[in-house]
């Protein structure tokens, strides 16, 4: 089973457990404000997700982590990395992208998490490349990319949903761990 831990995270595979505090996550407004057309996602659409998830996982080798709090056990989210094909000029780029509880928020661990992910992509699952895309506006995932040190490459337009997005992209030879 693939699992990373980090000084306060448990990044793992998903499990059944997961899918109720998922989808109250999924449920809050400002954490969906972000994501997709922004709209909030219930039980079945939370089901669907990590299915999808996990289906990437089985036939890409990576996909999203559930992440959990090392003291507790508890779910605070999800991070991991996806194949990008929605945007125009994404060569088939791997993404990493996180979603957090709001009562996470603040602490650190979207960072945490994600300095891991990319760790792992570009180590352990040998890649060459990773990008991050966020929504002009979501100053807080500006700020983790900006830990991450990925450079701003473009600015684009979202075919999906018609929002102004940055990429943002590291390759292995410019990160440093």
């Amino acid at each position: 089973m693939t699992e990373i831990r980090t000084p306060r995270l448990l990044l793992r595979l998903w499990t059944d457990d997961d899918l109720v505090p998922l989808s109250e996550i999924n449920a809050d407004p400002e954490v969906m404000r972000w994501i997709g057309d922004g709209s909030t996602l219930g039980l079945d659409e939370t089901a669907e997700e990590i299915e999808r998830w996990e289906e990437e996982w089985d036939e890409e080798g990576f996909g999203l982590f559930a992440v959990e709090l090392l003291g507790s056990g508890e779910l605070i989210g999800a991070v991991g990395l996806s194949v990008l094909e929605d945007l125009p000029d994404a060569r088939a780029d791997v993404q990493i992208s996180w979603r957090l509880g709001r009562q996470y928020w603040g602490q650190g661990y979207a960072s945490e998490a994600a300095h891991a992910t990319l760790e792992f992509a570009l180590q352990d699952r040998g890649l060459d490349r990773v990008v991050a895309v966020n929504r002009l506006g979501d100053t807080a995932s500006e700020n983790v990319i900006r830990k991450l040190d990925m450079a701003r490459e473009r600015e684009t337009t979202d075919p999906r949903y018609g929002h102004a997005v940055h990429v943002h992209g590291i390759d292995l030879t410019e990160y440093e761990g």
